[in-house]
């Protein structure tokens, strides 16, 4: 049986009042990834695997002494996997943040018509991310409570409190997730502008009052008056965090053997969040330019270096109107950051500009640039950084999709879930692209436990098989409805603790921490396979005009992130130019096809059941 709290824990570091995450079954995981699996091999692999899962689960055999372990780390710990997944998913990732890891928010485009438009727009949202911060400070943020399945559950609110005050602190092996909770060290009461790849200090609190935007349009203005000076100009240090990991810490351990670039760093590290001013870059705004800007800043040679990529919030506000948020994902996920920038985009609709009628704060202290003490060393490794950045650029595929031809409205009305329909959707895409199905990774929210992230739905399911199957072969099948409960009993499960990912995870990670030889079902062909995610897929809602976008998690894989309107679904599909598998345009052209192809079974199933109903209505009229 699973373990389960029956009273909610009180342990307020995850969400007070919220029960534990439950530990699912061994047998029941195994038996679920079994049926997950035998899909995506062949029958030698898969018949290798069953042998592999049989010996693990044996009675008495390692599955058993390592569920064991797990029990016994549930009772002690808030949340069992939290540490696991943290340092799986993120921390130990020795990729490049940019395009691998961090997701954007895009904005609506803004249609700036001199530069003081650009810097007003950055003023206006500063002051709302201070409202916001200040809601966050008084714990006065309401509690989000779930929708769909389980509508009503209160979830976990502790990311929330991550947007501001952590920090990813690049390592040799494994990076740190620094949270700035200490009472020893104060608030911070700054935020970082970055402009023309200069790195500025703006204090949001002088005299013990926070700046209006009178105040921070005024700061804004001498920033970039100081930035344009070119005979203070510095090098690109940001280009720095746009680097791999290890590379990244190592040449951040460079930095810090001056006292001059230690206190810049420490100025960096404990701000509020970044402001990046980017300069216009010349190119066709559409929306998958917008996209590719908000990830990767364009390089080296356009805004790239106007980053610093290992704070969480970093909002962007181009002088073209390309604006957005560029997030460091290890801190909180996407709903969060969904649920932030709703909040900063309708206060500045809402809470009209200030400038005029504020009244600025006389001889305001002048912002401060940071400054550095660049080596031969350091600028010989900031070219290197500047030249990976450059080929992350060349190497990523994005293309911003907007299918107008139907949105969720529809997909209710056949009784059936926009997220499922959407998914299957995805599946019949990716396998008339490439004449398979493959291990499909769909983001599950356990917030309705302490400390809780996500779970993998998996979506790739042997029902979703047969039925794109029949739909590439043209044997129609009956229905699409019928997937919907299968859909549904996947996602029921990865949201109520009881998903596979997590549970295997952290069996696989007890072993490592008992100094045991990696059990030979994490050995297995199928285990790498079942986790080399070529569709990595999430479903970003929002209620204003934004679209969230990521790049792929594998070399040969696709990111499809997506966002479900009335009447219409903004796709994103992202890939690499290097593989020879993939190609987001063609990527695009199936997925319409196959969204037009579903609608036209679902009127065609519509009709026939309304030709039954008509006949058996004119049999009992006669």
């Amino acid at each position: 049986m699973p373990v389960l709290d029956r009273e909610p824990s009180r342990d307020s570091g995850g969400g007070e009042g919220l029960p534990k995450l439950p530990l699912p079954a061994l047998k029941d995981t195994l038996d679920t990834y079994l049926r997950c699996m035998k899909h995506l091999l062949t029958e030698e692999q898969f018949s290798k695997t069953q042998n592999i899962v049989r010996q693990f689960g044996a009675p008495g055999g390692v599955g058993e002494l390592l569920q064991g372990k797990l029990m016994e780390r549930r009772e002690n710990e808030a949340n069992w996997v939290y540490d696991y997944w943290l340092n799986d998913m993120y921390l130990n990732n020795r990729l490049a943040l940019p395009v691998n890891s961090s997701p954007a928010m895009v904005f609506p485009q803004q249609n700036f018509r001199a530069p003081i438009d650009s810097l007003r727009f950055a003023a206006h949202l500063i002051s709302g991310v201070l409202e916001y911060k200040s809601l966050l400070d008084a714990r006065a943020l309401p509690v989000d409570f779930a929708r769909g399945q389980l509508a009503g559950t209160p979830l976990c609110m502790e990311q929330y409190y991550r947007l501001f005050t952590s920090y990813r602190l690049p390592g040799p092996e494994r990076d740190t997730l620094v949270a700035q909770e200490s009472s020893v060290m104060p608030e911070p009461e700054h935020i970082i502008v970055a402009c023309k790849n200069q790195f500025f200090v703006l204090d949001v609190v002088i005299n013990f009052r926070r700046l209006n935007e009178r105040d921070l349009l005024t700061q804004l203005e001498k920033i970039v008056k100081m930035a344009d000076s070119e005979e203070e100009r510095l090098p690109p240090i940001g280009l720095l965090t746009s680097d791999g990991r290890t590379q990244w810490a190592e040449s951040r351990s460079v930095l810090m053997r001056e006292s001059t670039n230690r206190d810049s760093l420490d100025m960096i590290e404990r701000c509020l969040c970044l402001v990046c001013l980017d300069d216009a870059t010349g190119a066709e705004i559409n929306d998958s330019m917008r996209a590719m800007l908000m990830l990767h800043g364009g390089g080296a040679a356009k805004n790239g270096g106007n980053r610093w990529y290992d704070k969480p919030m970093q909002f962007v506000v181009g002088a073209d109107g390309c604006c957005g948020v560029v997030c460091e994902h290890s801190p909180f996920e996407g709903i969060v950051l969904v649920q932030c920038t709703e909040y900063l985009l309708k206060y500045m609709v809402g809470s009209p500009s200030k400038l005029v009628r504020a009244a600025s704060v006389s001889e305001l202290p002048a912002p401060r640039r940071l400054r550095w003490k660049c080596s031969p060393e350091i600028h010989k490794l900031l070219s290197a950084s500047a030249d990976k950045l450059q080929r992350l650029v060349r190497n990523l595929d994005m293309n911003v999709y907007k299918f107008h031809n139907y949105g969720k409205d529809f997909i209710k009305k056949q009784k059936m879930s926009p997220d499922a329909y959407i998914q299957v959707a995805l599946q019949l895409t990716y396998y008339r692209c490439h004449g398979r199905a493959v291990s499909t990774y769909e983001s599950a929210s356990i917030r309705r436990f302490q400390e809780g992230r996500v779970d993998n739905i998996r979506s790739a399911t042997p029902e979703a098989l047969a039925f794109v199957r029949a739909m590439t072969d043209g044997k129609i099948p009956t229905s699409v409805r019928s997937l919907n409960g299968l859909s549904a009993s996947y996602f029921y499960l990865a949201i109520t603790g009881m998903g596979i990912d997590n549970h295997l995870l952290g069996l696989r990670e007890i072993a490592h921490e008992m100094k045991m030889e990696k059990p030979e079902v994490f050995k297995d062909e199928a285990y790498l396979i079942s986790n080399h995610f070529i569709l990595s897929t999430s479903q970003v809602p929002t209620t204003v005009e934004m679209f969230c976008c990521y790049g792929p998690v594998v070399p040969d894989g696709y990111g499809a992130c997506y966002n479900p309107q009335s009447d219409h679904i903004v796709f994103c599909v992202s890939s690499f130019r290097e593989s020879s598998h993939t190609c987001s345009a063609e990527f695009v052209k199936c997925l319409m096809q196959g969204l037009l192809d579903m609608r036209d079974l679902c009127q065609k199933c519509s009709n026939s059941t309304e030709h039954r109903k008509e006949i058996c209505q004119n049999g009992d009229r006669e």
